[in-house]
């Protein structure tokens, strides 16, 4: 099955993979990942799992991670990973 993205507007920077039944958002930067980037996160993964239901979703950074945003993140059934 592929990945449906039509009609989402995916943010310069981002990608959107599919793999093994699960969906990563993939984000590389310097800065550390804050409440702001993970509520555009959520959002994102939010459009995208209501496109492709009943796949699990991951967001994958090189960046640190706030932990306010983890919680957050998971708290909307997004798993976070390291590049």
């Amino acid at each position: 099955m592929t990945l449906n993205l039509q009609n989402i507007k995916i943010p310069r920077g981002t990608e959107v993979k599919e793999s093994r039944g699960k969906i990563y958002i993939i984000k590389e930067r310097k800065s550390r990942v804050i409440m702001r980037d993970g509520e555009k996160i959520a959002a994102l993964a939010h459009d995208i799992g209501a496109q492709n239901p009943g796949k699990e979703l991951v967001f994958k950074t090189n960046a640190g991670i706030c932990s306010k945003t983890r919680a957050f993140l998971l708290e909307r059934n997004i798993s976070t990973e390291t590049l």
